[in-house]
């Protein structure tokens, strides 16, 4: 069953699951939140085993299943999803990754030691298609996923990140894959998509093998106006750090850099790109966990139970592994799984929140990020989707340019907060504030102190 826990503004969460209309019995994996029928509400989409679920957000904590009557339909092996208007009319439409064709009743003995049950490799099941949506607004959604080119039945998919790679204003795909190649789909503005995985150098390890992919990102984390790709990945095969050259290329710079070394033994599940101390560079973060209890039995130096992984940017393009002088609790190895990040105590800083696999869900309070100055953007579409995915927000200060999407989905099986959070490190003043709405609307604002929380409307520019 799935949870929702209200913020009490204090430091504390209140559980409003029962009677919220969420506390629905299903196999649930992964969520992604966005305001599909732009009424000012985020609703959710939760993926499952054998059937995926749409919620209408009803306002005052209350959901509706709206799953029957959507258009929507997935009874698949549902892992992350993600909104994103990938045709730019306004509405949020439905990208939702999917595994292996897999049930309990299809479930295979395997074993590592010949003696006791295992998971089985993912090359023992078949793979399944993902699934893209079309909002045709009135709440109705369309199975697009012939139509647009995405349609894939050998894939086995994990995660998806939404991100403009070859900056053409058109939202691209990639989808990370277990034992298959991950893709990439390039976004043609016509209501298709062409795959480039492979000739964009994302699709294999450097080994020219495919990995076991999990949860993805992306982020400019080196200022050079292009989004890179991180990728989670099975034990001994490390982090993949995708750098875009430019020109539709990319290079894995995670095999000769500390990403590669310290994340070598880890089987990550959840990743993601944030600033945790507002220096105006992203940092990395890797939720690792294994998914076989006994697996130091079969290799001495994989553990089951993992700590996270912290890489400090340190600005040239280069990170430092700082996993051990962030605290005590970061130390502890768990069984990890979803990653996501928002300011939860709204201090100015980024918090992480962590699922873990048989376990509660961890908290991670950022105790020292603040120290930084900072400035929290959200958007409010009017002509754009609500949610303002996909729109870019541009800062300058005395630190330079920093530039960030609003998107949905990323990590593995989560979402993180729509807000964008820009460190400054010690400047006070934004000089400029420019945003980029996927309609075409532009805004510029000048002159915006550091260290608030600004809301801005497509329609009436900065409303508190």
């Amino acid at each position: 069953m799935p949870a929702l826990y209200r913020n009490n503004r204090d430091g504390t969460f209140t559980d409003i699951t029962r009677g919220s209309g969420l506390d629905v019995e299903m196999y649930g994996m992964g969520v992604a939140v966005a305001d599909y029928d732009n009424d000012g509400l985020p609703d959710v989409y939760i993926t499952a085993l054998e059937g995926d679920r749409l919620f209408h957000n009803e306002g005052h904590g209350h959901f509706r299943d709206v799953t029957a009557q959507s258009g929507i339909h997935n009874a698949n092996f549902g892992t992350s999803a993600a909104w994103f208007d990938y045709d730019k009319d306004g509405k949020a439409d439905l990208f939702v990754a999917n595994y292996v064709a897999w049930t309990p009743q299809k479930d295979l003995w395997c074993s590592l030691d010949g003696a006791t049950k295992s998971y089985c490799t993912p090359e023992s099941y078949k793979g399944t298609s993902s699934k893209l949506y079309h909002n045709l607004g009135g709440g109705k959604f369309e199975d697009v996923t012939q139509k647009a080119g995405l349609s894939d039945t050998t894939s086995k998919s994990l995660g998806v990140v939404v991100f403009d790679y070859n900056q053409d204003g058109w939202p691209d795909l990639f989808i990370s894959n277990d034992t298959q190649p991950s893709k990439l789909y390039r976004n043609n503005g016509n209501g298709t998509f062409t795959e480039e995985g492979m000739q964009a150098g994302v699709a294999y390890g450097e080994d020219g093998v495919a990995r076991g992919a999990m949860g993805v990102d992306a982020s400019d984390y080196d200022h050079s106006g292009r989004p890179h790709l991180l990728v989670g990945n099975f034990a001994n095969q490390m982090l993949g750090l995708y750098h875009n050259e430019g020109k539709g290329f990319f290079v894995d710079e995670a095999p000769s850099s500390t990403v590669g070394r310290a994340s070598l033994l880890s089987l990550t599940f959840g990743v993601f790109f944030f600033d945790f101390d507002n220096d105006g560079y992203d940092d990395i973060f890797a939720a690792n966990g294994h998914i076989e209890q006994d697996i130091n039995h079969i290799q001495p130096k994989v553990q089951y139970q993992e700590p996270p992984l912290l890489f400090h940017n340190q600005g040239n393009g280069r990170f430092e592994n700082v996993s051990n002088q962030v605290g005590a609790d970061f130390e502890r190895p768990i069984i990890a799984r979803g990653a996501a990040y928002a300011d939860f105590d709204h201090d100015g800083d980024l918090d992480i929140l962590i699922s873990t696999n048989n376990g509660p869900a961890l908290l991670y309070t950022n105790e020292g990020g603040n120290r930084n100055n900072w400035l929290s953007v959200r958007l409010n579409g009017t002509r754009s989707n609500r949610s303002g995915l996909g729109t870019i927000v541009r800062v300058e200060s005395a630190l330079g340019k920093q530039w960030r999407t609003v998107h949905s989905g990323s990590s593995y099986c989560s979402q993180s907060d729509l807000a964008l959070m820009f460190g400054l490190a010690r400047d006070r003043v934004v000089n400029s504030l420019s945003i980029e709405w996927p309609s075409g609307t532009r805004q510029t604002f000048k002159n915006i102190a550091a260290n608030q929380f600004l809301t801005i409307d497509e329609s009436r520019g900065i409303v508190k």
